[in-house]
């Protein structure tokens, strides 16, 4: 036992950063469904929060604990979803080239237009094709930089809720653990016991 959390939710959080890099390399890179990930999170914090009490055997002792167990673990798998999420969101940002929209080549091997440049102006020039370029500019967006600021701080407002919402789920996991969880039976007595007949 800490003096904060148990060594069971200190175990939970490892636990819990495992399951957020499943999810992530399932439904952000191999599967990208991003949608998914986001309705993932919730039950993830949940459950960690309800295992970290289970794995600390939480049958007795004050709510505050509980809570605190469920709260750190759920707190520690939210803030890994957070990371690999702007993680991947910073890889295809960077790295993105435009194929197959943009620069692409014939059969003789000779550019072919649309053209971009890789990185953030080849994301600002899919945003602009599918047809977002007016809603972009009514927020202030008419370049790669005003595009790049306008960006992150999207996916920094989404890591952000990601993190509030896996916490939350975490507290939550500690209520219903706290709710459910088996009560230590009352110890026995010598004094209680019948005699066996002899």
């Amino acid at each position: 036992m800490t003096r904060i959390v148990d060594r069971g939710a200190i175990l939970a959080a490892y636990v819990g950063i495992g399951m957020a890099i499943t999810i992530a390399v399932s439904f952000l890179l191999v599967i990208p469904i991003e949608p998914i990930y986001w309705l993932l999170v919730v039950p993830a914090g949940l459950l960690i929060g309800y295992y970290a009490n289970a794995r600390s055997n939480r049958s007795g002792g004050p709510w505050a604990r509980i809570l605190a167990n469920g709260l750190f673990a759920g707190f520690v798998t939210g803030l890994t979803l957070a990371v690999l999420l702007l993680g991947v969101k910073a890889l295809f940002f960077f790295v993105d080239n435009g194929y197959p929209d943009f620069n692409r080549v014939d059969g003789s091997g000779s550019p072919v237009p649309p053209f971009c440049e890789s990185g953030a102006n080849c994301v600002y020039s899919r945003y602009l094709a599918d047809g977002r370029g007016a809603a972009l500019a009514a927020q202030g967006v008419t370049d790669d930089a005003s595009f790049t600021a306008f960006y992150w701080n999207q996916q920094l407002a989404t890591a952000g809720l990601l993190l509030v919402l896996t916490s939350a789920a975490g507290l939550g996991g500690g209520l219903l653990y706290g709710a459910a969880r088996p009560r230590s039976a009352p110890a026995t007595t010598g004094a209680g016991k019948e005699a066996r007949p002899t």
